[in-house]
């Protein structure tokens, strides 16, 4: 006799799926949720991020091009721009540990102040509400007024931060 209970294989549930019946309203909304999706794996699984893109591409084959060019820049962004980014959250969320953020909190904060630092052309507001509306879709019941203070707190002074990236110019649309 075994101290371990008795599992039967079709108990268990190996994959965590996380659906959402509502469409992405905008375009630049679609691509950072799948930004999220992907930096979450790359983050929690140390998986490449060119096939964890590819992987999420395949599983949604109905975002346009545009799209997948915003949603690669964004991931690219955050991927190269990582340690400055940490940085950045280390300084608005001293309270929080960078290694004790929620994975799913950390990469939101990273998009964001990504897109913040990066797309000047994006209206503040439009990231932090974005920001809080994929906290409020994927993280846990504390994570949109998590990641609203800590962007709040940024948005009031984004000149240094935007000084630290070389910014893009505006996306035309071609």
């Amino acid at each position: 006799m075994s101290d371990f209970p008795d599992i039967e294989p079709d108990e268990v549930e190996l994959t965590e799926v996380i659906e959402h019946n509502e469409e992405a309203p905008t375009e630049r909304s679609a691509a950072r949720r799948v930004a999220l999706q992907v930096l979450y794996e790359v983050d929690a699984a140390h998986h490449q991020v060119g096939d964890v893109i590819a992987a999420r591409l395949q599983d949604q084959p109905q975002l346009s091009k545009r799209t997948v060019r915003y949603l690669r820049r964004l991931v690219m962004g955050v991927m190269e721009n990582r340690d400055r980014l940490d940085g950045i959250i280390r300084e608005y969320a001293p309270e929080w540990p960078l290694e004790q953020v929620a994975i799913v909190d950390r990469n939101i904060l990273r998009m964001a102040i990504y897109e913040l630092g990066v797309q000047v052309s994006t209206p503040v507001g439009v990231v932090i509400a974005e920001a809080v509306e994929l906290a409020g879709l994927f993280g846990a019941e504390g994570t949109p007024r998590f990641v609203n203070g800590v962007l709040g707190a940024l948005a009031e002074n984004l000149e240094p931060i935007r000084k630290l990236f070389t910014p893009e110019p505006p996306d035309t649309g071609e």
